[in-house]
């Protein structure tokens, strides 16, 4: 029996470290940037994009065949009924046979055909394409910034809810020894049995804290996995970490112009508005003639062009100018032209409200950096000082100088100004990752 106690020790003690050590292979730690390749290279969204991308470019490539010379080729076989041949009667000379009853008719021609001049129809498409092409590579560079984003927030989100279950941690354990001294003067008659249960309520209302704190992490860890394109059981530990030291900013002026710059946004409605403008040329060649040059080359069964008919193949060719134009279609042209211009002030407008709201958002996130960097200056001192008065407090409670409630406050305290100076210095983070999106560019010098 006592080997079979000690084998199932063994065995079980053998397993844990078995599992202990699959969970510690599972642990991916990663910095920020690793974070955001990872999400770079999974994101679903990112490779539909691109998608769109090649097939606006493929479109290009489409319209841009339109220019050059086209081949055709189309074969006919006709089976017609019978008739009576066509004799010509010469008296002297005897009967001739005009028009021989040939039932079965085959040809085979080729058509080649070049655009000489369509009213610019055809280089006006291709042009709309390429810009609506370039508007894509835009949209598509934005997809991808707001992804980097995405991954950063989730990140620094993940480290927050680290860094705040670590404190509360810290807090139950503080307040655990502060039960245990309470307590002990209990027993010795120096302190009331309500101090104990002020800090039992304490210890308990700060583990709800805890509870909510593990849970926290594990969904902020869910959320980046999520992001990154990882399977959410995928345990992450962020090796990043904030940066204590506020950096100087610049004017706001130079961020808004680097977004003027830099935001794709931008760039993409700019190319859209070209790709309107192209429309509206696309849209007035109706006012001009299209001229085509047309060749074929024919091998027909009987062959119509050659007199008298007969039943075998014969060659021929042709070259032709074709020219077309619309005289009078109703206006339908000018219709068509005021509508693509409208177009275009459509997309003008779409530009300068997208500016205004890129101004907005740059002045908004700028704000927002001043104000983190104002709130972890001051959340860095009160931690410093909240340290200080624990520190005091809990010295002179155990001398009995001071009540156990001055210490409960001082426990609170400590909790909150720590608490702050997490939350500052992520959102500090955040603000920067925020400005950098904004602006466009990945510097904050």
């Amino acid at each position: 029996m006592i080997f079979r106690a000690n084998r199932l020790i063994w065995i079980f003690f053998l397993g844990s470290l078995i599992t202990i050590s699959g969970y510690a292979q599972d642990v991916k730690k990663l910095s920020v940037d690793e974070s955001v390749q990872i999400g770079l290279e999974n994101s679903h969204t990112l490779h539909s994009s691109n998608e769109k991308v090649k097939n606006a470019q493929a479109r290009v490539s489409e319209l841009r065949t339109n220019l050059l010379p086209s081949l055709k080729f189309n074969g006919l076989y006709t089976r017609l009924s019978p008739i009576e041949p066509f004799i010509l009667s010469v008296p002297g000379l005897g009967t001739f046979n005009l028009a021989s009853n040939i039932v079965n008719n085959y040809s085979a021609k080729l058509t080649l055909q070049q655009p000489l001049f369509t009213g610019f129809k055809l280089l006006s498409s291709v042009d709309m394409a390429d810009y609506n092409s370039q508007a894509q590579k835009q949209d598509y560079t934005k997809d991808e910034h707001d992804l980097i984003y995405n991954i950063k927030y989730a990140y620094w989100s993940l480290y927050k809810a680290i860094q705040l279950k670590a404190v509360v941690d810290e807090n139950v354990n503080q307040i655990k020894a502060h039960l245990e001294d309470v307590t002990n003067m209990f027993n010795q008659g120096m302190s009331t049995k309500n101090d104990v249960l002020k800090v039992q309520v304490q210890l308990g209302d700060t583990q709800i804290k805890q509870i909510d704190a593990n849970n926290n992490v594990r969904l902020s860890m869910i959320n980046l996995d999520n992001v990154m394109g990882l399977p959410l059981s995928t345990n992450v530990e962020p090796v990043e970490k904030v940066n204590p030291k506020v950096e100087s900013l610049g004017n706001i002026d130079i961020y808004i112009d680097k977004a003027y710059q830099y935001r794709p946004e931008l760039k993409g409605m700019d190319f859209r508005i070209k790709a309107s403008e192209s429309g509206v040329t696309l849209a007035k060649s109706g006012w001009w003639p299209q001229l085509f040059l047309v060749g074929d080359y024919l091998s027909a069964r009987p062959n119509q062009r050659i007199f008298p008919t007969t039943d075998s193949f014969k060659e021929t060719w042709d070259v032709s100018l074709s020219v077309s134009w619309d005289i009078w279609t109703w206006g339908a042209t000018a219709h068509q032209t005021d509508q693509a211009q409208t177009q275009v002030e459509q997309a003008k407008d779409s530009y300068k409200i997208l500016k205004d709201g890129i101004t907005l958002e740059v002045t908004q996130n700028y704000l927002n950096i001043m104000q983190a960097k104002e709130k972890m200056t001051v959340a860095s001192n009160n931690v410093s000082q909240a340290e200080e008065n624990y520190r005091v407090t809990d010295e002179k409670f155990k001398n009995g100088l001071t009540l156990n409630s001055e210490l409960l406050d001082a426990e609170v305290a400590l909790l909150t100004a720590k608490t702050n100076l997490v939350q500052s210095q992520v959102d500090y983070e955040l603000a920067k990752a925020q400005l950098e999106k904004s602006s466009g560019d990945s510097s904050l010098k």
